[in-house]
């Protein structure tokens, strides 16, 4: 459920507009438009206490039932949950009208809340009372149930009465936070429903632990196009290596998560450590086919990235109680740690839905280990699983030259480690351009699997061109290589081109819908050094400003007002915009890292960031899409060198590198410590970064803490 829902179901106070949310997740056929109206009619004279109709509640419950479950009558039940607690229709008529089932699961919400009345303390007694009645609630609510899809719908309304507490009071929203923390998160989890537990948790955090949710909120909203950088890059890394080792991309799915509020402040109190110290704070999903899959790509994870052993965990072999079946490792990348984990597509719908899977994908053919419901008779579990012994798989190495045939029978002479794209370019370079993976053996396989000898290849082909050129250092030959550039030198170029214009079309979009196509004698040399040049796109801006006033006189001067290009940064991003700009955020279809060709597209005020490269982007860019001026924020670091006379003694060195790298936020590349023991002093050559080119000044703050015997900027040995 992502945050976009949530903001909907929170938003939502009418009727029609709570119906249309139920209509995106589940058909209204004439049994849901019965129950629809017959509720309606039941709850016309009541409203909640934020003054919306009362109604609107229970038709949102069962849009969020919708969402977890394809199940008819948990949906009709859901939306008539409230009706023989809050009105004079019983639960007889609720049977005749709709049927037992509905019925049975109409009775079993009722007596949720007859239990709830009588277990649960009041708000006015102390936390302690609080949480004691809470326990005995929830064993009494679990004991009480004989129809787990209760519990199902009774979550989903749950999740919805937490997110319209704003309109009770402070001592009110405690309590049913405590409640929701106590009661109903714990049994989400032990449903398997982890996508429910995460928000209820989230929500129950959010009241009570303000202070907080607050600060774990602002770090990741600080934070959030650095972690998106980071989290990018070793996604794009870890997709290309297991391409390499034959994992098709339509077979597996790579994406990025981030620890939720509330399971970050639980490790923070766990473990004593800072937000940023927690280890699985980054982490990516690998989803594959088959469970013999996910052991493949851990081996490929271990032996492509260094792993922490310690905090492996293998849930496939012995799966949670609640089902949850995943590989948890944590790498070393670019030194930050990951955490990756992989299951399969099955074992993802398990993981999210839990128990609900079993209604959402009947007719799928789930095969995955469905939760234990033991938990129903006792609440008491065992979390702690016992790691798995495993062992790395490594590929043999080829021969040094290889002979591969086309499905007719040619021969094709090609170098060791040369891929299937090697191939295509080879036997034409129409095939390379239009390739989409490669049949080796009568089995696909992706275009960067390396070939063996006697491998028989053919190519599959679309009719469009693809560039790939980051590929150009994964392929063997010259031909593959030199076709690659040069495909995508021309898609640059093209990139360029289309940019270059739609970034002048929307600074000037006040004026005209498309400036540059309504003149025709407009003639604006260089156009495409824009997307590189802010000078020349300045200039250029005035050249058509002045065009204008110059034609269209007087009246010109209103119409093309506050074209001011204005600097703004967001994180790591630069944008040069005359309009407003609220947020800019990177489009999760390309994964753009630190550093790479970048492209803006404009969206209201919304600003989205997408490689240059990225397809997405590319059909918009055709479409005359608005964009804006766009570049990374780049800081500039300076290159020293000095040679320091250190006395021997313990700690001098750990001092100036700290007083460096702390006080004066140095980087430090190397040292180079002498060897003499039983000298009173050591030379030492220190090589470090800093953003500062004044040389004598950071000499000078150096020769506070050290006697300096030779001090240069790494540029001065080039002049």
């Amino acid at each position: 459920m992502n945050n976009i829902l949530l903001e909907d179901l929170k938003s939502i106070n009418t009727t029609e507009g709570a119906k249309k949310l139920l209509q995106d997740h589940f058909p209204l056929n004439d049994k849901i438009n019965k129950a629809l109206e017959f509720s309606i009619e039941a709850h016309k004279e009541q409203f909640r206490k934020s003054g919306e109709p009362y109604i609107v509640h229970p038709i949102l419950v069962s849009a969020i039932t919708a969402y977890f479950s394809n199940d008819e009558s948990m949906v009709i039940a859901a939306l008539l949950h409230d009706v023989v607690e809050d009105t004079d229709i019983t639960l007889e008529t609720i049977s005749d009208e709709f049927g037992k089932d509905v019925a049975h699961i109409v009775d079993g919400l009722t007596k949720i809340i007859e239990i709830r009345e009588h277990e649960l303390a009041p708000s006015s007694s102390d936390n302690s009372k609080l949480l004691s009645s809470a326990l005995t609630f929830r064993k009494m609510l679990v004991a009480s149930i004989d129809d787990v899809r209760v519990l199902v719908v009774k979550l989903c309304d749950r999740i919805h009465n937490m997110l319209t507490l704003d309109a009770l009071k402070s001592e009110k929203q405690r309590r049913i936070s405590e409640e929701t923390l106590v009661v109903y998160a714990p049994i989400a989890h032990r449903l398997g429903i982890s996508t429910i537990k995460n928000i209820l948790e989230d929500l129950s955090f959010s009241y009570l632990y303000p202070e907080e949710y607050k600060k774990i909120d602002l770090y990741l909203q600080e934070y959030e196009q650095k972690i998106q950088l980071t989290l990018n890059r070793f996604l794009s890394d870890t997709k290309t290596i297991l391409e390499k080792h034959g994992f098709l991309d339509s077979d597996i799915k790579i994406f990025s998560r981030i620890k939720h509020n509330y399971s970050i402040y639980l490790k923070t109190q766990r473990k004593g450590v800072s937000i940023d110290e927690v280890l699985d704070l980054y982490a990516i999903r690998i989803l594959v086919k088959d469970p013999i899959d996910c052991y493949k790509v851990l081996g490929i994870i271990h032996t492509s990235y260094k792993p922490l052993i310690a905090r492996f965990k293998d849930y496939i072999s012995m799966p949670k109680e609640n089902g949850y079946q995943t590989i948890h490792t944590t790498v070393f990348s670019n030194s930050k740690i990951f955490e990756v984990q992989i299951r399969t597509f099955d074992m993802h719908d398990i993981a999210e839905f839990g128990i609900a899977a079993h209604w959402k994908y009947k007719s799928g053919g789930n095969t995955s280990k469905a939760p234990s419901l033991d938990w129903l008779e006792e609440l008491a579990s065992n979390d702690v699983n016992p790691e798995e012994f495993y062992s790395d798989a490594k590929q043999d190495l080829f021969s040094e030259d290889i002979l591969v045939y086309s499905p007719k029978g040619d021969i094709f002479t090609l170098p060791r480690g040369a891929t299937a794209f090697d191939f295509a370019y080879n036997i034409h370079t129409d095939v390379g351009n239009h390739a989409v993976e490669a049949i080796i053996n009568k089995i696909k396989k992706p275009l960067l699997s390396q070939l063996k000898s006697g491998d028989i290849v053919s190519i599959v082909t679309k009719n469009h061109i693809i560039p790939r050129c980051t590929w150009a250092d994964m392929v063997k030959t010259t031909k593959a290589k030199k076709s690659i550039k040069t495909l995508c030198h021309n898609r640059l170029n093209n990139i360029d081109d289309l940019t270059s214009k739609n970034i002048i079309n929307t600074i000037f979009s006040r004026y005209k819908d498309s400036v540059l196509d309504c003149f025709e004698d407009l003639k604006v040399k260089n156009l495409k050094k824009i997307v590189y040049n802010l000078e020349h796109l300045k200039y250029i801006k005035k050249t058509i400003q002045k065009y204008i006033r110059e034609k269209d006189g007087l009246i010109a001067r209103f119409k093309i007002q506050n074209l001011t290009l204005k600097k703004i940064q967001f994180d790591n991003v630069l944008v040069y915009s005359n309009f407003s700009i609220n947020r800019v955020s990177f489009d999760h279809c390309c994964h753009p890292k630190f550093g790479d060709d970048i492209v803006a597209l404009k969206d209201q005020k919304d600003v989205t960031i997408h490689h240059k490269m990225c397809e997405t982007a590319y059909k918009k860019i055709k479409k005359n899409h608005q964009m804006l001026f766009c570049s990374w924020v780049k800081d500039k670091f300076y290159s020293y060198k000095m040679v320091v006379s250190l006395p021997n003694t313990r700690g001098e060195l750990a001092r100036l590198l700290t007083y460096l790298s702390v006080d004066h936020e140095a980087t430090i590349l190397s040292v180079e410590y002498g060897k003499d023991k039983y000298a009173t002093n050591q030379y030492c050559t220190i090589d470090f970064e800093i953003k500062n080119d004044d040389k004598e000044k950071v000499k000078a703050f150096c020769e506070t803490k050290v006697k300096v015997i030779e001090f240069y900027l790494a540029s001065d040995a080039y002049k």
